[in-house]
């Protein structure tokens, strides 16, 4: 075996053949094919901690408002005008599904389950704010990794059949690997985007039912029904999760 054959065969073999083996090796390479992943994976980040803060449960329903505007409607504690400012002052999203119940204080029951339906699709719809985003970064980067992938074996098939019928396996080599390397990027960046995107949609389904079954408290405690007679049952006022097949407000 030759000097040059021994080279070859070496720990920098890969390297001497242009085959990327570490990320300043693999981002050169990929040159601007890298910017549009790095994009994504910003993007990605971004909206994941921007949701992971706007969805926390202290945040959206405030154990210690909702347990004592409770207590003080069953209590007769609040007028109208008092509890409105209650929930005005409060500010979190299920203060405001509270707050479109209250201005229909003394309704029927219909009147202000509806009304809390309305309030409660509003804050729903901010609640899954930016979730497509990350949906939509979780569908795009596979596609963007697969068409650096076509572009890149053209490439390579190309460089071999400009360089003679017989080719250069080192050259195909080459071509190949990096046009995997756009494959992987874009599966890097969309696996967790997934993964994110599905915790952050089923975070919200539980606020929002646990939301829907406080609604149910107020509706039953200022609608027309109870006021006069006290002919609805009042559920638990404790945030709990609902019980199965309960009837939703929201």
């Amino acid at each position: 075996m030759g000097a040059d054959d021994r080279a070859n065969t070496g720990p920098h073999a890969a390297s001497a053949l242009g085959i990327p083996t570490n990320p300043t090796e693999i981002i050169l390479e990929l040159r601007w094919w890298i910017v549009p992943f790095v994009l994504a994976s910003i993007i990605a980040v971004w909206f994941a901690i921007e949701r992971l803060v706007v969805l926390r449960r202290s945040r959206v329903i405030p154990r210690p408002f909702v347990e004592r505007f409770l207590q003080h409607l069953e209590q007769g504690l609040l007028d109208p005008t008092s509890a409105l400012e209650l929930c005005e002052q409060n500010g979190s999203p299920v203060a405001a599904v509270f707050a479109h119940g209250v201005r229909k204080w003394g309704k029927p029951s219909v009147e202000v389950e509806q009304a809390i339906i309305d309030g409660g699709e509003r804050q729903i719809s901010q609640l899954r704010k930016h979730l497509r985003v990350l949906n939509g970064v979780a569908t795009v980067t596979p596609l963007l990794g697969l068409l650096g992938t076509v572009v890149g074996m053209i490439k390579a098939f190309n460089d071999i059949a400009v360089a003679g019928a017989m080719g250069r396996p080192d050259q195909l080599a080459v071509g190949i690997a990096i046009a995997l390397l756009t494959t992987a990027f874009g599966l890097a960046i969309a696996i967790p985007s997934l993964i994110m995107y599905m915790y952050l949609a089923g975070r919200v389904d539980t606020l929002v039912a646990e939301m829907d079954f406080l609604a149910q408290n107020v509706v039953q405690l200022i609608c027309a029904e109870a006021l006069a007679g006290g002919s609805i049952p009042v559920a638990r006022k404790t945030p709990r999760e609902p019980p199965p097949g309960s009837k939703k407000a929201i």
